[in-house]
């Protein structure tokens, strides 16, 4: 049996809709793929950029080949909408590759969830621009981003 992820829906405050997301940028942000994968249903369907994953195992082999390629990867995630059990977000994250080259990757995404707070599916949209290395706007430490850091808003991202 899977456990409840608090907030659960429904949905009805602006404030457990943006705990929500902040608590899957702060899992995304621990690069770690069997943590990330817990905040999704056993079964759970995903479709980011042009594949399809589903479930746990997948999730957790997608993730490990992601953060093997986007090296020093730093996310950000800003609520856009929600309404009941769904979440949608927009997002810019930062990474290079292995040849020292930098991008900021930026997307949306839908999310839906079941009662116990898990996500059962993802659809991310993602475009990636390359940048220069002195045109990053992150620099936290690895890890969760820090409360005082600003949003992609205050960014004008």
């Amino acid at each position: 049996m899977e456990v409840e992820r608090p907030p659960l829906p429904p949905f009805t405050t602006v404030e457990a809709a943006t705990r929500k997301v902040r608590l899957a940028e702060d899992a995304w942000n621990s690069r770690d793929p069997e943590r990330v994968s817990l905040g999704y249903t056993v079964d759970s369907h995903w479709r980011n950029r042009a594949e399809f994953i589903r479930g746990r195992n997948e999730i957790i082999a997608f993730l490990a080949r992601k953060w093997a390629r986007e090296l020093d990867y730093r996310l950000i995630k800003e609520l856009w909408a929600f309404h009941e059990n769904r979440i949608a977000v927009r997002f810019a994250y930062e990474w290079h590759d292995d040849s020292g080259n930098w991008f900021r990757s930026y997307g949306n995404e839908n999310w839906e969830f079941g009662e116990n707070g898990l996500m059962q599916r993802r659809f991310a949209c993602i475009n990636d621009l390359p940048i220069r290395e002195n045109e990053r706007k992150y620099h936290w430490p690895f890890g969760r981003r820090p409360d005082d850091h600003p949003s992609l808003s205050d960014l004008g991202l």
